[in-house]
């Protein structure tokens, strides 16, 4: 982060000019529209057109296609995403100038600040699931929230809306200790375990994070933790206030009774200390979802949400984009598309997919960054044995360069019967000539593997 010594809040007044670099990003977009409805005069750049970039602009907003200095013009302050760096033109005018410059996550944290209500969704994975979750229960108990998510919510059209209600919620992000820029009334942590190693020394440097994002929430509000997490539990070990928990394994405040399945879906009793609070019929599988279900009850239940807007709003849930999403049929296969890209998230998706009753399971896998391969390369060898057949797609880069000299194939040494393909449209030849009826194809990862699936479906 820039080192301004003057708080961005001073800078979120009606009049001031605002510019975000990389505006039409996922949470840049809604940062933007937040900020112009607050009366600020909003101004950005971004290196391509794009849905969002249009958006922006039917509401006044100038946005500029590259990066230049001379964007800056007048404005007061320049706001930047983690993937914008110092040499941008932009940042450095910026410095040049003495103009301040901010991260993301700080303007969002100064906003939150002016809602009674924060709920910040935070863990190593399920973030986007149940911060998705939530919306739906606050939309159905007509609470009209703001909400910032790291994918796109059917129900929004987008990954993000602007509410007039008085809660907030939010994807909250360990990365770069992100999330400590963030004032939650309300912290959820749904599981602590090793990722981002290119930033964090080991998993006890990640369970510090956690922990003094549980220490921002004021005694006013709550923390929220899985109890069947231990990670989560260790972040929190002697907290010094009392947490609020959710699972399935251990005691907890939150619980699922009556678990059972109704049309291949879980259904089941939301417990409060062992009260009937609500009775959900989930339309996602796997036990994951049913721990990130418990987790959007908690928090409703916390912020004084009555127990039939969960029901409704989670009946409603039926998965954010790239969630375990059905995508089509080819040749017979089903074909479905999932973000995962944790060993942890692997193994929940396939023990969820092999619960499902296909003949067999193609797992079309692109890792997702080389240091994130490297340092947890045995686990993903584990999981990957899984499946009936691993096809494997190269390491998606993502902010990185291979200084490590790793690939995609010295995954694939290590998994019998596997494939490599060094491009996407080898996967997609490789994919069209296994599929057949009784299969589940699964394209895999955060980067641009579902682009090898959308293309085996263009082949029918």
């Amino acid at each position: 982060m820039m080192n301004n010594p003057t708080s961005i809040g001073k800078y979120l007044l009606p009049g001031k000019r605002a510019h975000l670099v990389g505006i039409g990003g996922v949470s840049m977009c809604p940062l933007a529209e937040v900020l112009h409805r607050m009366g600020l005069t909003v101004q950005g750049s971004d290196m391509t057109e794009g849905d969002a970039v249009r958006h922006l602009r039917t509401l006044g907003i100038h946005v500029a296609i590259g990066h230049s200095a001379e964007n800056l013009g007048d404005c007061d302050f320049v706001v930047r995403t983690a993937a914008v760096h110092d040499d941008n033109p932009e940042i450095s005018g910026a410095v040049a100038r003495g103009i301040p410059v901010y991260e993301r996550a700080q303007a969002w944290g100064a906003i939150m600040r002016g809602y009674p209500n924060a709920l910040c969704v935070s863990g190593t994975h399920g973030k986007t699931t149940t911060t998705s979750m939530c919306t739906h229960i606050f939309m159905e108990a007509g609470k009209d929230p703001t909400v910032m998510i790291g994918g796109t919510l059917p129900l929004l059209h987008s990954g993000y809306r602007v509410g007039k209600g008085d809660t907030i919620i939010l994807e909250s992000c360990e990365y770069c200790n992100s999330f400590l820029s963030f004032f939650p009334t309300v912290a959820v942590i749904l599981n602590v375990e090793a990722d981002h190693l290119d930033f964090f020394k080991d998993l006890e440097d990640i369970e510090h994070s956690f922990r003094k994002f549980a220490e921002l929430v004021p005694p006013s509000g709550a923390v929220v933790a899985n109890a069947d997490d231990s990670g989560a539990m260790d972040a929190l070990n002697a907290l010094g206030r009392p947490v609020f928990t959710f699972g399935l394994e251990h005691a907890a405040d939150c619980t699922a009774g009556g678990l059972t399945e109704q049309g291949g879906f879980p259904a089941f009793d939301v417990l409060i200390s062992g009260k009937p609070y609500a009775h959900v019929k989930l339309r996602v599988h796997g036990r994951h979802n049913v721990l990130n279900a418990l987790a959007a009850a908690s928090a409703a239940y916390l912020l004084g949400l009555p127990g039939s807007a969960v029901e409704r709003g989670l009946e409603s849930f039926c998965g954010a984009d790239r969630r375990f999403q059905r995508k089509g049929t080819f040749h017979g296969a089903d074909v479905y598309d999932d973000y995962a890209h944790h060993p942890d998230e692997l193994h929940a998706l396939l023990e969820m997919a092999r619960g499902l009753g296909y003949q067999r399971i193609i797992v079309a896998f692109q890792p997702h960054t080389y240091s994130r391969t490297s340092k947890l390369f045995d686990r993903f060898v584990q999981e990957l044995k899984v499946p009936d057949v691993a096809i494997l797609a190269e390491i998606y880069a993502a902010r990185e360069q291979n200084t490590i000299g790793i690939s995609s194939a010295d995954l694939c040494r290590n998994i019998p019967g596997s494939v490599y393909c060094s491009t996407l449209e080898k996967v997609t030849d490789h994919l069209a000539a296994l599929a057949r009826p009784g299969d589940l194809i699964l394209t895999v990862g955060a980067g641009d593997i579902y682009r090898a699936g959308e293309k085996l479906l263009e082949r029918t």
